[in-house]
C-alpha cells in the first residue's frame, strides 16, 4: 500500500489527477449509486449483492449467470427488492446468459462495479476480463484454486489502474467483534504467542437436481462437490479461518502436514470430508486446524483460539468473543453461551459474531470506490489462498510440504468440460 501511494501521488503530481473531482474521474457523483453487476445468481451471490442494495449505495442494474434459470430467478428477485427501495428494475437488456455472459457483462457501459460470485475455478478468469475492463471489482474468495491460477492473479493484480478497486470476499475481518480482538491480540494482549487452534465443522452440501441435466451440468451445479471446480473444502470453506490466523498472526505458513480424507460422503464428487492440519508459522507458532464437512446434526462451528504466553483468546463465529488472563476482555454483546455451536448459513450470511460482517466490508468498499481512495486486496487474498492449498497438497501426497515447495510445484487442475455447450 505504500508504494501504491507513492505512485498514485507522483501519477496525480505529473498530470492533476488527484486535483479532479470525484465525478470527473469515476463519471458519477460521489454520493450517487453505484452501479452493481452480479456475475453468479447462485445462493452467495444474490446474498453478497443484496447485502450491497440494502447497505450501501450500490444498486444492482445488471445480472449475468451461466444458467437461464438462475438468471431469471435473479430478475425477479432484483427487481421484487428494488422496487422495495424506490429503484429502477434491472433491464433486460442487461441480463447476460451462457459461457459468454461475464465478458458481455463487464463491456457494459452501464455499469460500474463487478461482483463476482461464479464458482471458484472461474473466479481468476472472471477477475481478468473485470479488471481489464477497468471496472471496480468484488470478487469472492478464493483467489485461485491451484497455485497456476494464484500465479494469474498475482499478474492481474498489477494490472489494477489506481482509480480501481478490487476487494476479495474475507468479510470476516470486518465483523466488529474480530476486529476489536484482532487489535488487542496485536497489541499484545496475549504476549508472545506459542500456538493457535482452528476448526470448522459444517452440514454437507445438499444437492441440486434439475430436469434433463447433462453430467456436466450437474457438476457445475453441484460445483462444492467438485474439486477442480471448488479447490475442495479446506481452500473453498476453510479458508476464512486460515485467512484470519494469517490476518492476526502477521504472516503466512512456512509448512505444513496434514491428514484426512473422504469417509463418510458417498456422493458423487471428488472432495474431502475431513482435514487435519498442521501449519507452521515464523516463530515456530503452531496452527492445529481441523475440519469436517458431512451430516446435518443441526450444528455449525467455525473459530480460531490463540495462546499466549500472557493469556489466550477465543475468536469463534458464534460465542463468546473473549479474552482471558493478564488483559481480560470480553465484546460486550457476546454470546456467553460459548459451547453451543451457531446455525450455518449456506449463503455465508451468519449472525452473532459475524451479523454485521458483510455490511461493514461492503460498505468500506463502496465508500473507496465514491472516495477516490482505491485498494487493491489481490496479493493479499493470494496468500491466503496459497496458505490452504499448501494444507491440501500435505494431505494429498501425505507428506510434510513448504511454501516453497507449494510454488516450485506449480499444481494445475483441469475443469475437464467444453463451455461451449451451455451457449
Amino acid at each position: 500500500m505504500d508504494r501504491r501511494k507513492f505512485v498514485q501521488s507522483a501519477v496525480g503530481a505529473a498530470s492533476g489527477l488527484l486535483l479532479l473531482k470525484p465525478e470527473t474521474v469515476f463519471g458519477y457523483q460521489a454520493n450517487s449509486a453505484v452501479r452493481l453487476g452480479l456475475l453468479g445468481c447462485g445462493n452467495r451471490g444474490t446474498s453478497v449483492s443484496t447485502s450491497f442494495s440494502k447497505s450501501t449505495s450500490a444498486q444492482v442494474v445488471a445480472l449475468a449467470d451461466l444458467f437461464p434459470d438462475q438468471l431469471t430467478a435473479g430478475h425477479g428477485h432484483f427487481n421484487q427488492l428494488n422496487a422495495s427501495l424506490g429503484r429502477a428494475p434491472v433491464q433486460d437488456k442487461l441480463l447476460f446468459h451462457g459461457p459468454h455472459a461475464f465478458e458481455q457483462l463487464v463491456a457494459s457501459p452501464d455499469v460500474d462495479l463487478i461482483q463476482i460470485s461464479t464458482p471458484p475455478f472461474f473466479h481468476v478468469q472472471h477477475l481478468e476480463a473485470a479488471v481489464a475492463s477497468g471496472k471496480h471489482v468484488y470478487c469472492e474468495k478464493p483467489m485461485g484454486i491451484d497455485v497456476k491460477q494464484a500465479r494469474q492473479a498475482l499478474e492481474i493484480a498489477k494490472r489494477v489502474k489506481p482509480t480501481q478497486s478490487v476487494d476479495v470476499g474475507f468479510q470476516c475481518r470486518s465483523a466488529p467483534p474480530i476486529a476489536a480482538i484482532e487489535e488487542r491480540i496485536k497489541a499484545n494482549a496475549l504476549g508472545k504467542i506459542a500456538s493457535v487452534t482452528g476448526y470448522y465443522n459444517a452440514p454437507a452440501s445438499t444437492e441440486k437436481v434439475r430436469q434433463g441435466a447433462s453430467a456436466d451440468e450437474h457438476r457445475l451445479r453441484n460445483w462444492l462437490w467438485d474439486r477442480a471446480i471448488s479447490g475442495d473444502i479446506l481452500v473453498e470453506q476453510n479458508i476464512h479461518i486460515i485467512d484470519l490466523c494469517n490476518w492476526i498472526l502477521g504472516a503466512h505458513p512456512l509448512k505444513a502436514t496434514a491428514s484426512g480424507g473422504r469417509n463418510i460422503l458417498t456422493h458423487a464428487g471428488d472432495c474431502w470430508d475431513n482435514y487435519q492440519v498442521d501449519f507452521t508459522y515464523p516463530g515456530d507458532v503452531h496452527l492445529s486446524f481441523a475440519s469436517t464437512q458431512f451430516g446435518d446434526y443441526g450444528g455449525f462451528e467455525a473459530g480460531l483460539k490463540f495462546f499466549g504466553a500472557n493469556g489466550w483468546a477465543n475468536v469463534p463465529y458464534s460465542g463468546a468473543m473473549q479474552i482471558q488472563g493478564a488483559q481480560p476482555w470480553q465484546w460486550q454483546s457476546s454470546n456467553t453461551a460459548s459451547a453451543n455451536p451457531g446455525k450455518f448459513a449456506a449463503n455465508g450470511s451468519f449472525l452473532d459474531n459475524l451479523e454485521f460482517a458483510d455490511r461493514d466490508k461492503e460498505r468500506t468498499f463502496i465508500d473507496s470506490i465514491t472516495s477516490g481512495k482505491s485498494h487493491n486486496q489481490i496479493a493479499s487474498g493470494v496468500e491466503t489462498a496459497l496458505s490452504c492449498m499448501l494444507g491440501r497438497m500435505a494431505g494429498y501426497q501425505k507428506r510434510e510440504v513448504t511454501w516453497e515447495e507449494l510454488l516450485a510445484h506449480g499444481e494445475t487442475y483441469q475443469l475437464g468440460m467444453n463451455m461451449a455447450q451451455f451457449g
